[in-house]
């Protein structure tokens, strides 16, 4: 079992479960934050600011370490830099002590992340890397799943306990999986972005994940507020609804692992369409709460089988520098929530909500364009 894809799989997935949950564990818990450090919600806010540049930043620096240290130590260096940014986070003195807690996070977060995906690769044979592919990208969701529940528990009590019990308890759950795997060596090639972006096809592919990460957090930043603006939706209710989406981000993973393998292009372009379908009807077509849940986990089963199918797709262009290519894809997530956020405020505030799901639309169907044609 120590070298079954199953082992394999679930190790990663704690990896990125961890990346996940110190990613989002600040999502709740701002307004505490900023009351007991004296500053302005809004200004709070520019924490997840801090730690998604440090993020994108060092997911695109992760191939520079390929010849220096194998894929393991560096899993080990950016769950262990997440896990120390959270425990400095937890006992921020003033609010400058948490930005750079939160820049660290974020340094953990690009690396561990890029490290993460690349190992799919790297640790299993070609016939299991769909397998092992489908069980690690399932680390995301659970973070929600499992820990936005636990934060608002936790939270009760003190935002700062938040810290201790969720990223960091889930670091250490990582590394503990993490040290079963063998130790891995350096790669043989330096796997820069000038490197990676040199390979065919890695532009175009790196083009639509950043359209269709932007797509995707967009319209889950601004989900809540829908639900909210036209049903009177609770807070409460508000969560259970996502956490619903989120749970059928995951079947969707799944059933698509059978397919990723030979028809990944494919799968891009008509799950590309089909978000961009579905996110118009979440958006402008609101005839009832129970409707936009649906419509909303029709978006989430689409995302789970369009993450995998891009993140295979990614895999089989560059094989001599995986890491180099995960990183790019890492930044693209980390960009996506900044572009997605932008864009929808913009179509929020000139079209109101129907517009928003077109704007969302929009680069979902840029993020199709890419694969239309194949690699010659």
């Amino acid at each position: 079992m120590r070298d079954g894809p199953r082992a394999v799989g679930i190790a990663l997935l704690a990896a990125l479960a961890a990346s996940q949950a110190a990613l989002v564990v600040l999502n709740p818990l701002l307004p505490d934050v900023a009351d007991d450090l004296g500053v302005s919600v809004a200004t709070a806010g520019q924490l997840r600011t801090a730690s998604g540049l440090a993020a994108g930043l060092a997911a695109l620096t992760a191939g520079l370490w390929a010849t220096r240290i194998g894929l393991r130590g560096l899993l080990f260096v950016g769950v262990g830099t997440l896990a120390v940014g959270s425990l400095v986070s937890a006992a921020a003195p003033d609010f400058p002590v948490l930005i750079a807690a939160q820049v660290l996070v974020g340094v953990g977060i690009g690396l561990s992340y890029s490290a993460a995906v690349a190992a799919t690769a790297e640790w299993s044979t070609s016939a299991d890397r769909s397998r092992v592919l489908a069980i690690a990208l399932l680390g995301p969701p659970l973070a929600w799943i499992v820990g936005m529940p636990l934060v608002g528990a936790v939270g009760e009590v003190s935002w700062r306990l938040a810290w201790l019990v969720i990223p960091v308890c889930m670091a250490i759950v990582a590394t503990v999986l993490l040290l079963r795997r063998p130790a891995t060596p350096p790669a043989t090639m330096r796997a820069g972005l000038r490197t990676v972006f040199t390979y065919p096809g890695i532009v175009r592919w790196s083009s639509g994940e950043l359209l269709a990460f932007s797509g995707w957090a967009g319209a889950l930043v601004y989900v809540g507020a829908l639900l909210v603006d036209t049903y009177g939706l609770s807070i409460a209710g508000t969560g259970l609804a996502l956490g619903f989406g989120s749970l059928i981000y995951v079947p969707g993973n799944l059933l698509f692992r059978r397919w990723v393998d030979a028809y990944s292009r494919r799968l891009l372009v008509v799950l590309a369409i089909s978000a961009a379908a579905t996110v118009a009807v979440l958006y402008a077509l609101r005839p009832s709460l129970w409707f936009t849940i649906a419509a909303f986990a029709a978006l989430s089963f689409i995302a789970g089988g369009r993450t995998l199918a891009g993140s295979a797709r990614g895999l089989g262009l560059a094989p001599e520098v995986r890491l180099g290519v995960t990183g790019v894809r890492t930044a693209a997530l980390q960009s996506g929530y900044f572009v997605g956020a932008a864009i929808g405020g913009i179509a929020l505030a000139s079209g109101g909500y129907s517009m928003v799901g077109l704007a969302f639309a929009t680069l979902f169907v840029g993020a199709a364009i890419p694969h239309l044609v194949p690699l010659r």
